[in-house]
């Protein structure tokens, strides 16, 4: 995929990785709004093409009473201002068949959650609607098996294709990433890290998901190193009262610090 067929995208000339990131979910206008503008005003500034993720529901839940969002097409339209507002692309995970049509009306890529990526009729689901597909690997595959996933969506005739790697399972409660699946899956299509959910510490036995925060100026580190061309982080300006995955987002206020060391590793690895 051409990091140009994301519709508008900016800064694509910089030479610098690409960056999805948002909020876990959306709750709500203002924090939508609230975060986007930190954020655009920060890759802006720092040169890197930039796309804003929220969900605009969660079905992944541990819990029945964990939440899951606040009305599928609220939050659909708060992504459709967001981008609106400032002029930037986004992207939504979708979990059903029927969610391929309705988001794409409002988002421009549509992500395939890690779970359900073997699901066959929700990718192509997702393929046939023309927009740009972020496969997630699911946390059981190893990244060689992401070249069939990558394969459904090329055979709906849609080039624009991304893949993600969010960490693989390493016992019942941790997640690791190897390092060694980024230009393996960059052989099948423009490979993204995400930092933030290959820090999960899932099945806690209290039914909400832990993680590990400290690690995530790490492995972004460490996935630039290697030549990752996107990464993929969810962040918050109060990640302990986020109403989803907060245990693992990285507070706002230390996302530009970060951006910028990225990008000074990026330049770096480019000379070479």
């Amino acid at each position: 995929m051409n990091i140009n067929s994301i519709p508008q995208i900016k800064n694509t000339d910089s030479g610098n990785f690409f960056v999805l990131a948002g909020p876990c979910a959306i709750e709500g206008e203002e924090m939508a709004m609230r975060i986007a503008e930190k954020l655009v005003s920060i890759t802006d500034k720092l040169e890197i093409p930039y796309v804003f993720k929220g969900s605009f529901k969660k079905a992944n839940r541990s819990r029945i009473d964990s939440f899951s969002g606040i009305g599928d097409e609220k939050a659909l339209k708060i992504l459709r201002k967001v981008s609106e507002s400032f002029h930037i692309p986004t992207v939504t995970d979708i979990h059903t068949n029927e969610d391929a049509a309705m988001a794409a009306e409002y988002v421009d890529v549509l992500q395939i959650p890690a779970f359900l990526v073997r699901q066959t009729d929700l990718v192509v689901a997702a393929a046939n609607t023309g927009k740009v597909v972020n496969l997630k690997k699911g946390q059981f595959m190893s990244p060689e098996s992401m070249k069939h996933a990558v394969q459904k969506v090329l055979d709906c005739q849609n080039q624009n294709i991304m893949v993600t790697d969010r960490g693989t399972m390493f016992g019942y409660q941790d997640m690791i990433v190897d390092f060694r699946g980024i230009p393996t899956m960059q052989n099948y299509a423009t490979t993204v890290l995400d930092v933030t959910h290959s820090l999960q510490q899932p099945n806690q036995t209290a039914g909400v998901t832990g993680g590990r925060p400290d690690m995530i100026e790490t492995i972004a580190k460490a996935g630039i190193a290697v030549g990752v061309d996107g990464i993929f982080i969810e962040t918050h300006f109060d990640p302990a009262n986020a109403k989803s995955d907060g245990a693992n987002m990285l507070h706002l206020d230390y996302f530009e610090g970060l951006m910028t060391r990225l990008v000074a590793i990026r330049k770096t690895i480019n000379q070479f």
